[in-house]
């Protein structure tokens, strides 16, 4: 199996990283010195040995090390900051330690665009408006991650200005678009980046709006191009490759979803997503004991609360009410502690205390609130018609189905709140 470094891997973020030093600029904290700046340093948390995935967390740690080496040499150097920032937005993609490094990257591009001015960014010199493009890039990222839609927008918009011929920040505007329910929007930004450059980010993107506009085979065709762009190991394409699989999932095809999680373990041998996927699709064959030792399996690598909720479902569905029970207070405690560290988890509570604590009062709470940020997107939208049908409210089901509704999407959900609606 072909092996790629870390290096390699560290092009698939969101903006491709110039790998020249800028030159120094001052710190907002005079005399500032080399041991502080590397006290205050995020810290580089160890993998769980199934996600080394051979030499690259070796290259993980070398990374680092050469980091926190430079900024020992030059306390004011940006580069290595934002360098920094990238390796923790890849390693919470990968380690789903989310918590520690999404304020670990905040906190390292918050320091660098607290260096460079801003209020006239045409004109900085080169390696100045490089890095604070590059910065406010990396920050519109995180802000997605946590899923700060609004804020991602403001500063994917300020990066755009900077640099309008960069494929991979017309990405953000995407997401930021899609998220925040401004979907011809989306698509324009979606235009512009497949003309800059049509990649696995880019083919992706438009998977995502061809499904949400219900051309299922065209996003199943914009997947496949996506994963036949990304390099066979790599994170980013195990996750295109995990996304096509859950399209087949969702539409029914469970024979096609099943292959390319298979697929992904060929290559990029312990993705926990691969695995819990598979564990749901046993799931569904009723195999519930090699589906909860899937399961399991995926828990024991990265916390990932989806993966606690899939076996709280085993359990709910093989009647073991007691380990139900005891479950469902650890995924609470993951989900506040996402919360408390900046990510905005109301969606995923809303459907959380809907689905598996029957509290349909405060999920509706949850849900209108994230409604009242974004009550253009469909999901938000879908979700509260689901609170509603199992209030048996179908007046107001009906009237955010309809909002949920408006893209043409043809969702397995939507087509049963249909029956019910008009039953």
């Amino acid at each position: 199996m072909q092996r790629f470094s870390f290096f390699s891997i560290l092009l698939c973020l969101l903006v491709a990283s110039s790998c020249t030093q800028n030159e120094p600029v001052p710190t907002v904290k005079a005399g500032l010195t080399a041991e502080a700046v590397v006290a205050s340093l995020p810290k580089l948390l160890d993998r769980n040995a199934a996600i080394r995935n051979g030499k690259e967390w070796d290259d993980v740690q070398n990374f680092y090390a050469a980091r926190r080496r430079e900024l020992q040499q030059n306390p004011n150097a940006t580069e290595p900051r934002l360098q920094l920032a990238e390796l923790f937005i890849q390693e919470a993609r990968v380690t789903g330690e989310h918590p520690h490094y999404y304020p670990a990257a905040l906190q390292m591009l918050d320091e660098v665009l607290a260096m460079i001015p801003q209020d006239n960014p045409a004109g900085l010199k080169m390696d100045q408006k490089d890095v604070l493009f590059r910065s406010l890039a990396a920050k519109a990222s995180v802000q997605l991650s946590l899923h700060d839609f609004s804020h991602a927008l403001e500063t994917a918009s300020k990066a755009v200005a900077i640099n309008p011929y960069n494929a991979q920040i017309y990405g953000a505007l995407v997401d930021a678009h899609v998220e925040l329910g401004h979907y011809a929007k989306a698509v324009e930004m979606a235009d512009k980046m497949v003309s800059i450059r049509p990649d696995l980010r880019s083919y992706s993107r438009i998977a995502y709006l061809r499904e949400i506009h219900g051309d299922i085979q065209g996003a199943i065709d914009a997947l496949t191009m996506a994963v036949k762009a990304g390099y066979p190991g790599q994170e980013s394409t195990a996750w295109a490759r995990l996304t096509l699989g859950n399209l087949y999932k969702t539409y029914g095809d469970l024979k096609n979803a099943e292959l390319q999680y298979q697929i992904i373990l060929v290559e990029r041998q312990d993705y926990p997503f691969a695995i819990a996927a598979l564990g749901e699709i046993e799931m569904q064959k009723k195999n519930y004991p090699k589906a909860e030792e899937m399961l399991k399996k995926a828990c024991a690598i990265i916390p990932e609360v989806g993966f606690y909720e899939k076996l709280a479902t085993l359990y709910k569905q093989t009647g073991r009410q007691t380990e139900y029970d005891a479950l469902l207070p650890e995924i609470t405690r993951m989900m506040q502690e996402d919360m408390e560290k900046g990510h905005n988890m109301s969606l995923e509570l809303a459907a959380f205390h809907c689905d598996y604590l029957s509290d349909y009062d405060r999920a509706l709470q949850y849900a209108l609130g994230e409604y009242a940020k974004r009550p253009d997107n469909i999901d938000v939208n879908r979700l509260i018609a689901r609170i509603y049908c199992a209030k048996k409210d179908l007046t107001k089901a009906r009237e955010y189905y309809e909002k949920a509704s408006v893209t043409h999407s043809k969702h397995p959900e939507l087509s049963g709140m249909k029956k019910m609606l008009e039953g």
